[in-house]
């Protein structure tokens, strides 16, 4: 399994978009350098509020970019960065791989999946109606969520746009996705 990363981007700031840059620095066991989301113990406001101390198991954030071109069919203009992911991806299917999973991202960098990000109100206070693209039920009645997936750093270095990603699945019985 191969794809690419397509954009990348980070923010300082807690804001919903991301502006996309030429490239972004992975931190072993710390996420984006500069990113408002990398830390060691969780960054995101709500999970904060619960439990500070808790692990970061969201330091990157992953989206595919085929998504976009599906919602632009449903009229929702949407480009890399504006729904806070840190790498966009071309030609993989994310939300097919099991927690576990390792991707190298160019040369260096090595994220491990940990799970699915939780689309957020924020969603349609972007884009009225878009939540309803990337959140909804499968065939069986189960919560279906197609707004990325997260990961931590394993091993850091630089992603830039055009850089190969590669897949590594782990041994023994996968382990679907669910939020972190």
């Amino acid at each position: 399994m191969s794809g690419s990363v397509s954009a990348v981007s980070s923010s300082g700031t807690y804001s919903f978009t991301k502006p996309p840059r030429d490239s972004i620095t992975l931190v072993a066991g710390f996420g984006v350098e500069g990113d408002v989301h990398a830390g060691a113990t969780v960054k995101h406001r709500f999970r904060m509020r619960r439990d500070p101390s808790q692990p970061n198991l969201r330091q990157v954030h992953l989206m595919h970019e085929e998504l976009f071109e599906e919602v632009r069919a449903a009229g929702f203009e949407v480009g890399a960065g504006q729904l806070g992911e840190n790498v966009t991806t071309r030609g993989l299917d994310l939300l097919g791989l099991p927690v576990g999973a390792r991707l190298r991202l160019g040369a260096e960098a090595v994220v491990e999946v940990t799970g699915l990000r939780n689309p957020c109100a924020q969603i349609d206070a972007f884009r009225k109606g878009l939540m309803k693209q990337v959140a909804g039920r499968d065939a069986d009645g189960r919560p279906a969520f197609r707004s990325g997936i997260m990961s931590v750093v394993l091993s850091g270095g630089v992603v830039r746009p055009g850089d190969p990603i590669t897949v590594e699945l782990p041994k023994g019985p996968h382990r679907p996705l669910e939020i972190v």
